[in-house]
C-alpha cells in the first residue's frame, strides 16, 4: 500500500471514529438531554437526521453550481429527479426520526455496511460489482458490507433486547439496500464528473458520500412505519 493510500485510510478511520462519537452524543442527548446546560431530553436523533439530510441537499446544489453548464444540461432530468428524491429523503428522515431507536439502528447498520464493504474490498479485491458506475466497489466488498451491517444489527438487538432473528433479516436487508444507495450516488457523481460531493469529512468526502446509504433505506423505512407497523 502506498503512503498516500495509507494516509487516506488513517484519515478515514479517524473520521469514522469521530462520526461514531457524534452519533453516541446525539443518542445520549435524546435520552438525557444536556444536563450541564439544564436542557431536558429532546428529539435529538430526529433533528440530527434532518440536518444531515438538508446538508446533503445543500452540498449537491453546490456541486451542480460548480459543474459545467454543458454537463448539467446534458444530465438535467437525472439531476432534477435526484434533487427531488433528496427532498423526499429529508421528509422521510423527519418521519423516521420520530422512532429514535429505529433511526439509531439504521445508522449502526449503514455505517457497519459501509465499513465492511470498504475493508473487504481493500483486503480481497476481486471482481467489480458494477465497474461502469463505480470502479472501486467489488463483490467481496458487498458481501463484507452485508456481514458487518448484519453484525451491527445483531449488536443493537443484544444491547436493547430486541429479537435476534428479526435483527438478522433486518441487517441483511438494510445493508444490501444501503449499498445500492451508494451506487446511485456514485452514478450521479460520475454524471457530474466529480469524485466526491464535498470534503467536509476527511477520508470520506462530503456529507452525502457518508450517508448515501440512506437514499433508499429511509424512504422504505418511512413507508414501513407509516403503513405496515
Amino acid at each position: 500500500m502506498k503512503l498516500s493510500e495509507l494516509s487516506n485510510s488513517c484519515l478515514r478511520i479517524i473520521t469514522g471514529i469521530v462520526i461514531a462519537v457524534v452519533i453516541t452524543v446525539v443518542a445520549l442527548m435524546e435520552r438525557y438531554g444536556i444536563p450541564f446546560l439544564h436542557i431536558a431530553p429532546f428529539h435529538a436523533v430526529k433533528w440530527f437526521a434532518v440536518i444531515i439530510s438538508v446538508g446533503c441537499i445543500i452540498e449537491t446544489i453546490k456541486c451542480i453550481k460548480a459543474t459545467s453548464p454543458r454537463i448539467v444540461h446534458k444530465n438535467l432530468l437525472q439531476i432534477i429527479l435526484f434533487m427531488l428524491w433528496l427532498i423526499f429523503v429529508s421528509i422521510s428522515a423527519y418521519s423516521v426520526g420520530n422512532k429514535p431507536g429505529i433511526m439509531l439502528c439504521l445508522l449502526m447498520v449503514i455505517v457497519g455496511a459501509d465499513v465492511g464493504a470498504w475493508s473487504f474490498g481493500k483486503l480481497f479485491g476481486g471482481d467489480k460489482l458494477w465497474e461502469r458506475i463505480s470502479e472501486h466497489k467489488t463483490w467481496a466488498g458487498q458481501i463484507g458490507g452485508i456481514i458487518c451491517g448484519t453484525l451491527m444489527s445483531v449488536l443493537y438487538s443484544k444491547i436493547f433486547g430486541t429479537n435476534v432473528m428479526g435483527s438478522i433479516w433486518f441487517g441483511i436487508s438494510i445493508a444490501l439496500l444501503s449499498q445500492y444507495g451508494d451506487l446511485t450516488a456514485s452514478a450521479i457523481k460520475r454524471r457530474l464528473g466529480i469524485k466526491d460531493f464535498g470534503n467536509l469529512l476527511p477520508g470520506h468526502g462530503g456529507i452525502l458520500d457518508r450517508v448515501d446509504g440512506w437514499l433508499y433505506v429511509l424512504p422504505l423505512m418511512w413507508f414501513v412505519i407509516k403503513y405496515l407497523v
